[in-house]
């Protein structure tokens, strides 16, 4: 029987031909909106241009919004039933009896803690504030001053995991590059070398994917509604 090479798993041989489909455009573009978002969050907090870095945590949180929605209606590589598994499937990719092309079930675990993690991040930074209250994230007024101060401080070391969970990402991507398999051109391009026999992409519908944006953009609009401007 032949076996099914993973997105990005396929290794360098000469018997697999052509490139096909994997990742859709809404997953690339999340993918690297989030990671830009990130890195820019840091920059502005760390050049002390907290209204910016609030405006950016609200990005991201639109950006999560719309990939859990298309997480459930979208590419079949996209959607969470089609690669969270449960211990026996990690077990068997371990084993090298796994078989279908997206995320592999270990590197969905880190999917699952990135995507889980900064969704904690933005949450402790809607109720945020800081010490003189002059700059406050947008839900901070629903809970007490002792909750918000918490909240700071969980959200200032919570970074540091986020940061520990993107380092373990990137290394296993160096990890994958180093065995001959990569995964970051096909992140880019969409399209990786897949063994033939191998499920092809289910592309999500394009009306779905506005429709997604669209409902994340609105909840992220609701939840800053007729909060105070978050400052200079």
């Amino acid at each position: 029987m032949s076996r099914q090479i993973p997105v990005g798993d396929a290794p360098l041989s000469s018997r697999f031909s052509g490139k096909q489909p994997v990742w859709d455009l809404p997953i690339r573009l999340v993918h690297w909106l989030l990671a830009a978002l990130i890195a820019f969050s840091w920059w502005s907090v760390e050049y002390h241009h907290t209204g910016w870095h609030i405006w950016s945590g609200c990005a991201i949180l639109t950006l999560l919004l719309f990939r859990v929605m298309w997480g459930v209606v979208g590419s079949s590589t996209a959607r969470f039933s089609g690669f969270v598994r449960g211990p026996a499937a990690i077990r068997d990719y371990l084993r090298g009896r796994w078989t279908g092309i997206g995320h592999n079930p270990l590197g969905a675990l880190s999917v699952v803690a990135l995507l889980g993690d900064t969704a904690l991040q933005v949450g402790l930074g809607l109720i945020a504030q800081d010490d003189d209250g002059i700059y406050a994230g947008p839900l901070s007024g629903l809970v007490s001053s002792d909750t918000s101060d918490w909240a700071r401080g969980v959200h200032s070391v919570n970074f540091y995991v986020l940061l520990g969970l993107i380092a373990l990402h990137i290394g296993a991507i160096i990890v994958y590059r180093l065995r001959g398999r990569r995964l970051v051109g096909p992140m880019i391009t969409g399209k990786a070398i897949l063994d033939p026999t191998a499920e092809p992409l289910r592309p999500g519908k394009w009306w779905a994917a506005l429709l997604c944006l669209a409902v994340g953009v609105a909840l992220t609009r609701w939840v800053i509604a007729g909060v105070p401007p978050f400052g200079p």
